[in-house]
């Protein structure tokens, strides 16, 4: 089970700081994972600038020219962030019991270590 999911608040924790133009401290939140490579794209992290080729609509309006993007970014370089206190946390999994319907099923929850609270 994966410990960051998409739609989930991350935090960058690693790299140049943002002084220095870099995102180490940025929270975005995660909009697509890409788990054979081991990397996810955050929202306003990690912006590069992508050259596309020029080109026309059907009705003759130019497209193309320079865009800037989110690039991935390694998982291990992000954490998940506690809601409640909005700081990096570490993620744990507990073994839970639910009842629906008259049927019981076991559950894994993720919760953030230092609070104890869901996520």
């Amino acid at each position: 089970m994966a410990k960051i999911k998409k739609g989930d608040l991350v935090q960058v924790i690693t790299g140049a700081t943002q002084e220095r133009g870099g995102d180490r401290g940025k929270q975005g939140k995660v909009l697509e994972i890409l788990a054979e490579k081991n990397r996810i794209i955050v929202e306003g992290v990690n912006y590069v600038t992508k050259h596309t080729r020029v080109g026309q609509t059907q009705r003759g309006t130019k497209t193309g020219g320079l865009e800037t993007v989110e690039a991935p970014i390694h998982i291990s370089n992000v954490a998940l962030v506690d809601p409640s206190t909005k700081k990096p946390t570490k993620v744990g999994h507990r073994v839970e019991e639910q009842t629906k319907d008259g049927v019981k099923r076991t559950v894994r929850v993720r919760y953030a270590k230092k609070s104890g609270k869901d996520l």
